[in-house]
């Protein structure tokens, strides 16, 4: 499995599919997702594409989708 760094260029990551979800706000800028090769789930701001991407392990991304579902996350949307 290829290590990849937390902070890593997200234009670095090549072969990468990265998604935004269809809440996203009508100027387009929100929170993308990529699925990495060998494991991991890298995440970026799509104001800043070629910025850092944080890299996460399946569970830590499953983890925080659990306590968005929950609304434990609620109050920071502000």
């Amino acid at each position: 499995m290829q290590h990849i760094d937390n902070g890593v260029p997200a234009n670095s990551l090549t072969g990468v599919e990265w998604k935004k979800s269809r809440h996203s706000n009508p100027s387009g800028n929100c929170v993308e997702m990529a699925l990495l090769p060998g494991g991991g789930v890298a995440v970026r701001n799509s104001r800043h594409p070629d910025g850092p991407a944080l890299v996460y392990t399946h569970d830590e991304v499953r983890a925080f989708l659990a306590g968005v579902r929950d609304g434990e996350f609620d109050a920071m949307a502000g």
